[in-house]
């Protein structure tokens, strides 16, 4: 499988593409790697040196693999922190090459925008560019709750209003939707929901609270969503298998006290994750 990723690069520690590629090429995945900015570290850190790369560099990219011949051997396309609508606007343009190129390829874009206690954090006009714009191209789309709320205009308080928010959001294009954190009036304080719609059915898998939050996490999650979903045709699967993945990850990353992503000392999770969990039909 070749999954063409579009996505932040940062030299040190683990975000977009640095949090995304290795994890699918552990997988057995041929990633694609398209950097939109390439940093010394994360913004997180309040300091940070390197550069935002200018929206026309994805076009020059995408046209020399295209001058390879490869585009039509591309089975998906995997997006996340755009920042700006002009970077969007290249990235929608590299999908619209591919599905060309290759009708079966997939397009799973991670919306992001902000997050429950920090609010938005991207620039003016990418909120309305994900509403408008990169949600209804995308055949897969990863929200957490805060932009799950954002997208659908519809508040998140209990399964049902998560349910009736994917709902909304089915019809403006994805078939596929992961709320990769989910916290409702149903969820216990010590717990921490994903929940999964698809054509296949409605999903919430359930997995301790860990007292973490790390950056990255959310480039990873959607990755390894996005892979299971085009390798195992199941909603269910597919939210199972990241699901306990990112869990490991995440209880191996605090258990160390690291700021960042032990990606590499927890690669074994990606493959064998050590704790399974079950979806539960809803």
């Amino acid at each position: 499988m070749n999954i063409l990723s579009i996505q932040s690069h940062v030299a040190y520690g683990h975000v977009g593409n640095s949090s995304a590629v290795f994890p699918l090429q552990r997988l057995g995945v041929e990633v694609w790697p398209i950097h939109t900015v390439q940093f010394s570290n994360h913004t997180g850190y309040g300091a940070w040196r390197g550069q935002v790369f200018d929206a026309g560099v994805i076009g020059d990219l995408i046209q020399g693999i295209e001058e390879r011949g490869r585009l039509a051997a591309c089975d998906g396309v995997l997006s996340g922190y755009m920042g700006s609508a002009e970077i969007g606007a290249a990235i929608l343009d590299a999908v619209a090459r591919v599905r060309a190129a290759n009708p079966r390829a997939d397009y799973c874009c991670d919306p992001v925008i902000g997050d429950v206690g920090r609010g938005i954090f991207v620039r003016p006009g990418i909120p309305e560019f994900m509403r408008d714009a990169a949600v209804p191209a995308a055949d897969i789309i990863t929200p957490n709750q805060f932009e799950l709320e954002l997208l659908s205009g519809h508040e998140v308080r209990s399964r049902a209003d998560a349910i009736a928010a994917c709902d909304l959001l089915h019809t403006r294009g994805p078939r596929v939707i992961l709320v990769t954190s989910l916290h409702t009036e149903e969820t216990p304080a010590d717990s921490i929901d994903l929940f999964a719609s698809g054509p296949d059915g409605r999903f919430i898998l359930r997995t301790p609270r860990l007292d973490v939050s790390l950056n990255g996490a959310g480039d990873a999650i959607a990755a390894l969503f996005f892979l299971h979903c085009k390798r195992l045709g199941s909603t269910a699967g597919a939210l199972a298998a990241a699901g306990a993945s990112i869990y490991g990850l995440l209880k191996r990353t605090h258990e160390a006290g690291s700021r960042e992503l032990l990606l590499v000392q927890a690669q074994d999770e990606f493959v064998q994750p050590t704790t399974l969990f079950t979806p539960e039909p809803v």
